[in-house]
């Protein structure tokens, strides 16, 4: 069975090489090794490297895990969608309003 690829505008794919890029340098900063980082995370050398590159096809959870590897920073997944100024919105115009009982 052959892989589906996924199709990435280029938006996406610059915020996932920032993404990547600032990994690297949290790395960097703490001054590990990239085979370290690699180990901690339970990955290979190369699949880090796909990381720090912002790859697409490197799964979520893995980023997640090299995040962790990096002394916890994982946490700083929740600020994902937090604050869905959009999403709220259209939910509040989507709420229905509860008849009114009579008396």
């Amino acid at each position: 069975m052959a892989k589906k690829s996924v199709v990435i505008m280029p938006e996406t794919q610059k915020i996932l090489e920032t993404v990547g890029g600032q990994i690297k340098l949290a790395r960097l900063r703490r001054s590990l090794t990239a085979e370290l980082v690699a180990e901690r995370a339970g990955i290979s050398r190369a699949t880090l490297w796909a990381v720090e590159k912002g790859s697409p096809s490197v799964a979520f959870g893995i980023y997640a895990a090299v995040l962790h590897a990096l002394n916890n920073m994982d946490s700083d997944l929740l600020a994902i969608a937090r604050d869905d100024e959009l999403g709220r919105t259209l939910q509040d115009l989507n709420l229905t309003v509860p008849k009114r009982v009579r008396n």
